[in-house]
């Protein structure tokens, strides 16, 4: 689900919110504008269809015993289709029911990968020199096309997507010349369309030459390309086999970034010293080896197409339930930022590999630190300029440290038997330093929330901490009672938000993998945890409550006993934030190998029975507490996570698997 979904959400908010004491009648009208699963479900239909094509190939060439060559080539094409239909039959939701709705969406997405590298690599004595410089480019190219139609003449849904789909691919196809969006309504004689090249023109008429099988359509298309190029050179020496030194440069161009500012310059490197090697290491140390690790890295992620210079496009279209079509304007898309620039962080790493008995137990131990410059954010442009935001590179650092510890042991070590558990653990530590102001984030859905949030980011807090009130129960008229933070008397869910020392990262993340095999039996398991981290339930905030007990929805049964009153409002508060933490059973296999004799066709046969997300332990009273649903943007362009609206849990599957070599 996400945050467009409305108060009522969609099918499964539907289904939260239904009366139990509703008839499965497809027909039955549940009244106070509340969607019927049953009917919701037997009158809409959602398709969607993707198809993929893959290409790599490299070629490699040796110069001489030292000097090599390779060129790495790919392709990838992704091209998918989405059609959404509701009928007339829906109730309940305005400009659908005795109208009918549908969307058509088209995607595709092609990149293409060219790669070349040199390497030299020799040895000098006990030293080793290996020097790798090359080149690479990317071309990501994503186009598509979103349309929307109101007014069909028809009930089965079947036939509503294949006269959406021939309605709006014929007007498309009809068209002379680049353009936007092209539309029609009860208002339009013609198809009209809007271009944008080679000179803006709105609404300029384009004949009929389609057959109009729905009353009202909208169409909107899009074509961007992004590139991506390197440059880059290592060198790795090995000294004595004892101390290994690496040092990298990176020059990353992106066309998101103007002219200036393409190019941004990371350099990194390493030193390691296998200690083990040493005469005073004991022979019972198989291996030690201390690391030392500095760079920078770039990012572009989050900055999108063309943020960097001044554009406009033409707004949405909207189909109106009278199937009327207004004729829209230009918008501003992107403001002129020509000083943007990639966002760095500056990564140090400090480490120790181990290992004992010829690494019977080995493991891992390191301790990092990354600090985030440049952040590249959304913020709206200062007064009186009236564009709706512009991207910058604004002061402040995001920190990371922690520290990360892995283990391995094998138990058995036998001819036919082996038992090896891994486990690994890692505390991290996110904060905010030196940024001016705050950004709100973490919008909160459900019938009265509109512009409510969760989260706010700000200097001195995590990323994705939670900003809310503070819920202290029930007065003796069932009110909700919040603390009073400004001092005033009284406590309000406004005017007394503040940070409630919880945010949706976790402290703690933690794997446990055991593997055993026994003659032809191997059976694999998997462990995760993440621990230290809150979840806001947006689904009890605005599902579950008193009020809609009143509004005859369904509840869950501790509202009936949680001393809420029928008219008491529920604001965003810690009432709703709950502790995430949790355990679950990720995966697990066990197979056999059939043992076969050598005379027939097959050279090998394995059977194997995979389970994916066995069972969860949590206290935390939704679905799951991983579940995070992308409930949109406030401020900044920070995305919300730990927000669970309605949320599809992570499903539970068994695979029966058979592999067989001939």
């Amino acid at each position: 689900m996400a945050g467009t979904a409305g108060f009522r959400g969609d099918i499964l908010g539907a289904a939260y919110s239904a009366n139990p004491t509703w008839p499965l009648d497809t027909d039955f009208q549940p009244g106070g504008g509340l969607l019927h699963p049953a009917n919701y479900l037997e009158n809409s239909q959602n398709r969607t269809t993707t198809d993929r094509v893959l290409l790599n190939g490299s070629v490699e060439y040796s110069f001489t015993p030292e000097l090599k060559g390779k060129v790495n080539l790919g392709y990838d094409l992704s091209e998918g289709e989405n059609i959404s239909v509701l009928n007339s039959n829906v109730r309940n939701l305005d400009g659908i029911q005795d109208i009918g709705f549908g969307v058509f969406n088209q995607l595709e997405r092609e990149s293409y990968l060219l790669e070349g590298t040199l390497t030299y690599n020799n040895d000098f004595g006990d030293d080793n020199l290996e020097v790798l410089v090359g080149y690479s480019f990317q071309d990501f190219r994503t186009k598509g096309r979103n349309a929307a139609g109101r007014g069909f003449g028809t009930t089965d849904l079947d036939q509503m997507a294949r006269d959406l789909r021939s309605t709006v691919d014929q007007a498309g196809n009809s068209i002379a010349g680049d353009f936007q969006q092209y539309y029609y309504g009860v208002n339009t004689t013609n198809l009209l369309v809007n271009r944008l090249f080679p000179s803006v023109v709105p609404g300029d008429p384009s004949g009929n030459d389609f057959v109009r099988k729905v009353q009202g359509m909208t169409a909107d298309t899009f074509d961007n390309t992004d590139e991506l190029q390197s440059f880059f050179a290592r060198l790795n020496y090995n000294l004595n086999d004892k101390f290994l030194f690496t040092g990298t440069i990176r020059a990353d161009g992106s066309s998101r970034f103007g002219p200036d500012n393409q190019y941004g310059y990371f350099p990194s490197g390493a030193v390691a010293w296998k200690i083990a090697e040493e005469d005073f290491i004991g022979e019972n140390v198989s291996t030690l080896k201390l690391r030392l690790s500095g760079g920078i890295t770039g990012n572009q992620d989050g900055l999108g197409y063309g943020n960097f210079v001044a554009r406009q496009r033409f707004s949405g279209l909207g189909i109106q339930n009278d199937f009327v079509v207004n004729q829209n304007g230009l918008v501003i898309v992107a403001t002129d930022e020509p000083a943007l620039q990639w966002e760095e962080t500056l990564g140090l790493n400090i480490g120790l590999d181990f290992g004992f008995n010829l690494d019977r137990f080995s493991g891992s131990l390191d301790v990092y630190r990354n600090e985030t410059d440049n952040l590249l954010l959304q913020l709206p442009p200062a007064a009186p300029s009236n564009s709706p935001f512009q991207f910058g590179n604004f002061p402040g650092t995001t920190l990371n440290q922690g520290v990360e510890l892995a283990l391995a042991y094998d138990f058995i070590q036998a001819e036919n038997s082996n038992l090896s558990v891994n486990f690994n653990i890692a505390v991290n530590d996110n904060e905010i330093q030196d940024f001016e102001g705050f950004l709100d984030a973490g919008p909160i859905n459900g019938q009265g929330l509109s512009g409510a949030f969760a989260q706010r980011f700000a200097t001195g807090r995590s990323v994705f901490s939670y900003y809310m009130a503070i819920f202290e129960g029930f007065d003796s008229n069932g009110f909700p009672v919040y603390q009073d933070v400004d001092g005033n008397g009284t406590g309000d869910p406004i005017s007394d938000k503040t940070f409630v020392g919880e945010d949706a990262l976790p402290d703690v993340t933690s794997g446990l993998s055991i593997n055993y095999n026994i003659n032809n039996w191997d059976f694999a398991a998997y462990f995760q945890g993440q621990f230290g981290f809150s979840v806001y339930n947006n689904t009890r905030n605005g599902l579950f409550t008193s009020g809609s007990i009143t509004n005859a929805r369904n509840v869950t049964p501790d509202v009936l006993t949680s001393g809420e009153g029928p008219g008491a409002s529920a604001e965003v508060s810690t009432r709703f934030l709950e502790k995430g933490d949790f355990v679950r059973f990720q995966n697990a296999t066990i197979g056999y190998n059939v043992p076969l004799s050598g005379d027939g066709f097959l050279t090998a046969l394995r059977l194997s029975l995979t389970g994916q997300n066995l069972f969860v332990i949590t206290d935390y009273s939704g679905l799951d507490p991983e579940v995070t649903v992308g409930t949109g943007f406030i401020q900044g362009g920070v995305p919300s996570r730990g927000i669970d609206w309605s949320g599809f849990p992570n499903p539970r599957t068994v695979t029966l698997g058979v592999n067989a070599s001939f």
